[in-house]
């Protein structure tokens, strides 16, 4: 990577792998080999199963952040990011749409966008 790039411009290539990560879900989802493959695992056993590993991540990312376990957190955000996408993959929600829905409220106060979910 050279080094004229911007942080922003560097943090923003990095990103970039979450497409490919998405794919690969995708396809493990659709190749089923459960015995080889947590994701398709998870996938099979279905929406609960799925939702239940969201919300034990959840607990143990509020726990890591309560006792200030940087490393632990990062752990703990990885899995629950990586469980979210599983849920996303699970419901055919495309990262495009949490993209724009994110760059729809880029700017905009998080107040004034709550508010304006609950008039509609």
């Amino acid at each position: 990577m050279p080094d004229s790039l911007s942080k922003v411009e560097k943090e923003k290539q990095d990103l970039c792998f979450l497409p490919e990560l998405y794919k690969l879900l995708e396809n493990r989802r659709d190749e089923g080999q459960v015995e080889q493959s947590y994701t398709a695992k998870l996938m099979q056993e279905g929406l609960d199963s799925i939702l239940k590993k969201i919300g034990e991540e959840t607990t143990e990312l509020v726990l890591a952040a309560k006792n200030s376990d940087h490393r632990e957190q990062v752990h703990e955000i990885s899995d629950l990011c990586y469980h979210l996408l599983v849920l996303m993959v699970y419901h055919g929600i495309p990262l495009d749409d949490i993209q724009s829905e994110l760059k729809r409220r880029l700017g905009t106060s998080g107040i004034e966008e709550k508010k304006s979910r609950n008039l509609s």
